[in-house]
């Protein structure tokens, strides 16, 4: 079942604990344990700019 799928089954079927977790473990199996400081300086406004233009690609 693909991720968009397994998303649909979820919000059809609200109470299916084990697909809400399968659906969470798709979500955070391709993510990053990249962490990021919060944006309070000038430094780290730009740190964050700089994360979320490569995580766009751009």
């Amino acid at each position: 079942m693909s991720r968009a799928e397994l998303r649909a089954y979820v919000l059809e079927h609200r109470d299916d604990e084990t697909a809400f977790h399968a659906l969470v473990d798709r979500f955070t199996e391709n993510g990053t344990d990249e962490i990021y400081p919060y944006p309070n300086t000038p430094e780290t406004i730009e740190i964050l700019r700089e994360a979320i233009r490569r995580r766009l690609g751009k």
